[in-house]
């Protein structure tokens, strides 16, 4: 299997060819991974880096069950809150040229946000800060045209007020990353995934890679998102959210994230002084702190920095981990609803990690 596996990476990232560390703690990982490995039933893909080099990447189960196609390192997954960190990026990128500010007030750059806009600023967004309502309660489970990002301001004016004054708390949203998605396609003058496109994944490499618009763009080796229980395995693909870009619409495939991961570390695209600002949690009023970035939890563990993010949506469920200091990544993506692939991906990351740096990890948990 190991003999594939390092013949698939050396197809598939040239860069990194000569990259797959031999002693890779094969069977543990496997075993860890079991619960996804089924031959008739949806999987998942694995990928390990250490040391800027692919330690393991894998597929297990199925991508698509009705076909009985199988999951390997270039199944494209739907990511969905993973897909922040790159909508966080192109924020990122914007403000290196010159066209944006983190302090602009979003009611000058979307001005048909509702009066409960008025004092947020591009950073609250990105550190989910903002006060904003959630768009999805205000989404009935009986609609069943797809919501977009561009009708997220006329569903938070549903809302009379703000949860919170901007700045003073942080509140998980997706409110938030759908509006940055709509103010990169203003500040750019480019739709939100050709902005993606041109700026990240193709200058990456990221051949696979999109954020995916029905009619408007094609998924290659698609796994599709599945839901299981007790009366056997139904595909359940998509929500009437599912369309929205900002906050998880970007399907990729381990292969992809690999060059992903060392565009990170290499600082290819954000320079090294940007990307420390997206991994530092703001400090709120009355020295209180919060554990998110642009686009990433962080906390501490193992006595160094430790990044973190989930991704749940229908279908789909996904976890990514890195060290950057330890350089070590763990990337789990599932296309099946449910499941808690960031234990997984943690334990895994206790296999490489220096015990003699602490014991084992809490658990972090969305």
């Amino acid at each position: 299997m190991m003999k594939h596996v390092a013949k698939l990476v050396a197809l598939t990232l040239p860069l990194l060819a000569t990259s797959v560390i031999a002693q890779s703690p094969d069977r543990s990982i496997d075993s860890l991974m079991a619960q996804y490995a089924r031959l008739d039933g949806p999987g998942a893909s694995l990928l390990v880096i250490r040391d800027g080099r692919v330690a393991y990447m894998k597929g297990y189960g199925l991508a698509d069950v009705e076909n009985h196609t199988p999951v390997t390192p270039k199944s494209n997954f739907r990511l969905a809150s993973l897909s922040k960190q790159f909508t966080a990026t192109a924020i990122m990128l914007l403000v290196a040229d010159g066209k944006l500010r983190y302090d602009d007030a979003v009611t000058t750059l979307l001005p048909e946000l509702p009066s409960l806009a008025n004092g947020v600023t591009v950073r609250h967004l990105l550190n989910h800060t903002s006060g904003f309502p959630d768009y999805e309660d205000f989404v009935p489970d009986s609609q069943r045209t797809q919501v977009h990002d561009r009708d997220i301001p006329q569903l938070i004016a549903h809302a009379s007020v703000p949860k919170f004054p901007a700045g003073t708390r942080f509140s998980y949203s997706n409110t938030g990353y759908g509006l940055l998605a709509l103010i990169v396609e203003r500040t750019s003058g480019q739709r939100f995934g050709d902005f993606l496109h041109d700026r990240i994944f193709a200058s990456l490499g990221m051949t696979g890679t999109v954020a995916h618009e029905e009619g408007r763009s094609v998924v290659a080796h698609r796994a599709y998102g599945y839901s299981v229980n007790s009366a056997g395995v139904r595909r359940t693909d998509q929500s009437n959210t599912s369309a929205v870009l900002g906050d998880g619409g970007i399907y990729s495939s381990a292969a992809d994230l690999a060059k992903w991961d060392r565009a990170l570390e290499q600082h290819t695209l954000v320079g090294a002084e940007a990307q420390q600002l997206a991994w530092t949690p703001p400090v709120l009023g009355g020295g209180q702190s919060t554990e998110y970035g642009f686009g990433w939890f962080i906390d501490r563990d193992h006595g160094t920095m430790r990044l973190r993010h989930h991704g749940e949506s229908r279908g789909f469920t996904n976890s990514i981990l890195r060290y950057p200091e330890k350089r070590l990544t763990v990337v789990i993506l599932t296309n099946r609803t449910g499941g808690a692939p960031w234990d997984v991906a943690q334990r895994i990351a206790e296999l490489y990690l220096d015990p003699s740096t602490g014991g084992p990890s809490a658990p972090w948990h969305p």
